[in-house]
């Protein structure tokens, strides 16, 4: 392993993602902001007219629709460009640029949902007969009115749309911090090399055999947020009172509901989540103690928690490796599955390795009328082939949305986004679990298995409630210091590891690494569409086409349904409790496995 990273430029362009594939060179795209500002400026003389006939409404729908398009492709470019590289203040300077153009046009055109509000059912079902083009929009129309309560006058909406760059600014100065000022020391890996410490490589010197490299990597990182804390911690702070800005504005009861709302789900579903998973901690504590017994250690530490329990079996994958075994364990959803999986693979929309300044983490982003956009950092690891498997899950739930849906209702909301990722990630799971007869690498395989459960079921629930927490806080007038937050996180990570594990005090201050936190109340959805793919994943190896197809049109659904009602068309019913404790069932049933092969 090199001690330092290679810069951008360095980089082979068969391993980045062709961002051409949306516009030709920033020259384009800038002609682009022009057309949005100009269609801009034909919405805003509209302001008045949206009631007075359907043919007005129809054209200011289609114009409305034209520029949001256009408006999200130019973001989404400018985005890219910055990740590939945060250190690169042209690509930054263009998303500052877009985003106060686009908080300048909301200003403008605050009208709009309100006006369309003024119109009463008996006028829009006429208008609906007038011009039967307008019928396109009728569930357009349905959520708006979903949103009615929370909707304010012309003139609050346009004081809320001046607000959205302040509100959005704790989130990029999080991310600016972290990943481009925010500087790691050196530690000495297994090889006696000095290495030193990014986002990227963190997780993977916790993977690692070598205990003393897991525990300086863990301290040496954890010691730099400490002496940054009070400044993430005010910068969270920001968050959150931003997030119970616009609840308050809005009239929601709690940020919680101002956030789950927006995507059609209840508060109730991320409540029954904490409940029952909290119900179910004794099956982490059996894990805990599972992992002590299998690294053979008199004390289990956080260091501890992502090493390999048969770290034998802890091979390297290459990239090119991991893109053949995620093909084949995808071949039960199908040849035309797959064969879109290898357009991607082969058509540049992943951008493979890190650099110096790359964002770190994984991310696909859907881009409508191009293809799906997928960002890793990977480093030939088993964790970073089920990423890569994970990733194109969210790709191919974007591909398959956008062309089944037009561009208003192709966005498929949050709620259902780890659902696809996550249903891949079991499918590579059962694929490789077939395909082993050892005793020792099936072991191996059911750890890794057990980790993702414990990490995206556990864990993420872990997140929701400290979040849920810090938000209550902040909601009855506490201030969310440093130190109220580390004694908040410590407290949860000692419930939700158990005795058995030692929570390190470095542990306490984790809550400053997790962007997430940033996202206003996502990471549930990883642990209910953990849940949810889990249930696919089995209909589908059980049931074969008829549970593809439905599956398939799930991911094809876009947001032409709410959510939850999607889910049902793939055979999961997120309304009870029943799907996240069968979920934690499999779990039980995994630890009993490891328990005999031990």
């Amino acid at each position: 392993m090199s001690k330092e990273l290679r810069k951008r430029s360095e980089v082979d362009e068969a391993f980045t993602w062709n961002l051409a594939d949306m516009y030709p060179n920033i020259e384009a795209w800038e002609a682009e902001i022009e057309t949005i500002k100009a269609l801009a400026g034909q919405l805003e003389q509209k302001a008045g007219q949206l009631t007075v006939s359907a043919d007005g409404l129809f054209e200011a729908l289609e114009l409305m629709t034209q520029m949001d398009l256009k408006l999200d492709t130019a973001f989404n470019y400018a985005a890219r460009l910055s990740d590939e590289d945060t250190k690169n203040t042209r690509h930054q300077a263009m998303c500052q640029k877009l985003s106060g153009i686009a908080a300048n046009i909301s200003s403008r055109l605050a009208f709009w949902e309100p006006e369309l509000l003024t119109i009463e059912d008996d006028v829009l079902e006429k208008f609906y007969a007038q011009k039967p083009e307008l019928a396109f929009y009728r569930k357009y129309f349905e959520e708006i009115q979903r949103t009615k309560p929370h909707m304010l006058s012309t003139e609050m909406e346009r004081m809320m749309a001046m607000t959205t760059e302040v509100r959005r600014n704790p989130s990029q100065t999080y991310s600016i911090f972290t990943n481009s000022d925010l500087q790691f020391p050196e530690v000495t890996d297994e090889n006696g090399n000095q290495v030193r410490i990014t986002h990227g490589r963190f997780i993977g010197f916790l993977e690692s055999s070598d205990r003393r490299l897991r525990k300086e990597a863990f301290e040496k990182l954890y010691h730099t947020y400490r002496q940054y804390e009070n400044t993430i911690a005010s910068i969270y702070s920001g968050q959150v009172k931003s997030q119970i800005f616009n609840a308050r504005a809005r009239n929601y009861n709690s940020t919680l509901e101002a956030a789950v709302t927006a995507n059609n789900v209840s508060p109730k579903v991320y409540e029954n989540l904490i409940t029952t998973v909290n119900a179910n901690l004794d099956k982490m504590h059996r894990y805990v103690r599972l992992r002590k017994k299998y690294l053979g250690l008199d004390e289990l530490h956080m260091y501890d928690i992502y090493t390999p329990m048969l770290p034998d079996f802890a091979k390297k994958i290459s990239f090119e490796e991991a893109k053949e075994t995620v093909l084949k364990a995808l071949a039960p959803l199908g040849e035309d599955y797959v064969n879109v999986v290898k357009e991607g693979f082969n058509s540049r929309w992943i951008d493979v390795y890190e650099n110096e300044g790359k964002r770190s983490g994984a991310y696909s982003s859907g881009a409508y009328g191009v293809h799906p956009y997928v960002l890793l950092n990977y480093n030939d690891s088993l964790d970073n082939m089920f990423t890569l498997a994970h990733e194109m899950g969210h790709a191919m739930h974007s591909y398959l949305s956008n062309s089944a849906q037009p561009y208003i209702y192709a966005n498929y909301k949050i709620f259902v986004a780890e659902v696809a990722s996550t249903c891949n990630e079991v499918l590579l799971m059962e694929y490789l679990l077939k395909n082993t007869t050892d005793k020792k690498e099936r072991a191996y395989l059911l750890n890794h298995y057990l980790d993702s459960f414990k990490g995206t079921v556990f864990r993420q629930t872990m997140f929701a409630e400290y979040e849920q927490k810090t938000n209550q806080l902040a909601e009855s007038g506490e201030s969310l210091t440093a130190d109220v937050l580390d004694k908040l996180y410590y407290e949860l990570n000692c419930k939700y590891y158990g005795p058995d594990m030692i929570s390190d005090p470095e542990i306490a201050v984790e809550w400053a690494r997790i962007p997430h936190f940033f996202y206003n109340f996502y990471v549930y959805q990883y642990a209910t569409g953990f849940s949810s793919a889990v249930a696919i994943a089995r209909g589908i190896l059980k049931n074969g086409a008829p549970a593809v197809a439905d599956y398939k049109r799930f991911l094809s659904g876009g947001c032409s349904q709410p959510p939850v009602e999607l889910l049902k068309i793939a055979g999961v019913n997120l309304e009870s409790s029943q799907p996240i404790q069968d979920a934690l069932d499999v779990f039980g049933e995994i630890i009993d496995e490891m328990e005999t092969l031990a």
